[in-house]
């Protein structure tokens, strides 16, 4: 198809296309949101939590959740929990609500223990002490 030219408002041509020329409209690709299958926690009392200090963050796993304890690692002052595979929504739920927050990096569930730190390239396991309550106490 031909274009025509036509004078404009302020006396420059400009093409016009046809219909045929004009490029395809296609609306934009919504991508479907992930659904947050996260489960509620108290907010408040998980704010209260992450300034425990150590020795009551490792009391309440221990008498709320004796498999989390046992799994519980003491690296400096904070707590971590590790899992081979994800765990499931109750567990995350759990953690949450007693303070812990998700580590990409590291690849753990962290209790600050009122010891609130910015994060470091270097691994933190190397620098401070670290051990496993469980292998200590009585569970």
């Amino acid at each position: 198809m031909k274009t025509t030219s036509q004078k404009n408002t302020t006396g420059t041509r400009e093409q016009i296309r046809t219909d045929e020329q004009q490029p395809q409209q296609t609306a934009p690709q919504a991508q479907p949101q992930k659904a947050d299958t996260r489960l509620p926690i108290d907010t408040d009392a998980r704010k209260r939590n992450r300034s425990l200090p150590t020795e009551k963050v490792l009391n309440l796993l221990q008498t709320g959740s004796p498999d989390l304890f046992n799994l519980a690692e003491v690296v400096g002052k904070w707590v971590w929990v590790t899992f081979k595979e994800q765990p499931a929504a109750e567990i995350r739920q759990t953690l949450a609500q007693l303070g812990f927050h998700w580590n990409r990096t590291r690849q753990a569930w962290q209790h600050p223990c009122g010891q609130f730190r910015v994060g470091s390239a270097a691994d933190p396991r190397e620098k401070y002490p670290n051990s496993h309550p469980a292998d200590t106490r009585a569970a």
